[in-house]
């Protein structure tokens, strides 16, 4: 059934979406993947603004304005209390969706928000991340040592390519890092010796994926049908 937008002056014509158009949640995700954010970015994005939709009774947000995402805001903070943060994504979210999905700019918003206690960092001493580190071992204890004493983040760590290991020159250069961007970090001495006996462990796993008709890795973007070799 048709509806005529609260947002469209009286007397114009009421609008109906077709019947072929993609769906909302469909729309955000390519608009999130044309402008290359990361996979993490659209599962948050969604999930709050599936939230959004929900939380006023499946409304869709086209017939929603500032009104609407600030009372779904003020409820983050009263009654989920969540925190600053999380609320800051929320918003960040329902910006995007008005923004580049709907077409729209949402004005002032007089939401509650949820505020952010000051804290003090608490950093380990060295004492202590060794104690930290003696009672791992393993790939888990690998990926300590690393975001220890290369400030890798763990995804960072956990997506780390055998090629993006220098040990001639003792550096990691990080892919696609947060905002997309690459960067190069150091590679402590004392994690290469370690660091080698895994690749050795992981290079005969790697073989023997191979000879079972596995082993490929995934490619960026389109990649994957230019070069269909490559993985």
């Amino acid at each position: 059934m048709e509806k005529q937008s609260p947002h469209d002056p009286p007397g114009s014509p009421a609008r109906s979406a077709s019947p072929s158009s993609p769906k909302l949640l469909t729309r955000v995700r390519e608009a999130i993947r044309v402008r290359h954010m990361s996979p993490k970015t659209e599962k948050a994005y969604v999930h709050w603004i599936r939230q959004f939709i929900l939380f006023h009774d499946k409304r869709h947000p086209s017939e929603m304005a500032e009104a609407q995402v600030t009372a779904f805001l003020t409820h983050l903070a009263t009654r989920r209390r969540v925190s600053a943060s999380t609320q800051n994504q929320a918003l960040s979210a329902l910006l995007f969706l008005y923004r580049h999905v709907l077409d729209r700019e949402l004005g002032d918003l007089d939401a509650v928000r949820a505020k952010k206690p000051r804290r003090l960092p608490v950093v380990l001493t060295r004492g202590e991340v060794a104690r930290v580190l003696a009672t791992l071992e393993g790939v888990p204890k690998l990926v300590a040592m690393l975001l220890y004493g290369s400030g890798l983040r763990l995804s960072e760590s956990l997506r780390l390519r055998v090629k993006d290991v220098d040990f001639s020159f003792h550096q990691i250069t990080v892919r696609d890092g947060k905002g997309g961007k690459d960067r190069v970090t150091m590679l402590p001495a004392r994690i290469e010796a370690p660091l080698l006996r895994h690749l050795t462990a992981v290079r005969e796993l790697h073989r023997e994926d191979l000879r079972n008709g596995y082993g490929e890795a995934p490619l960026p973007a389109a990649l994957d049908r230019k070069y269909p070799n490559a993985p």
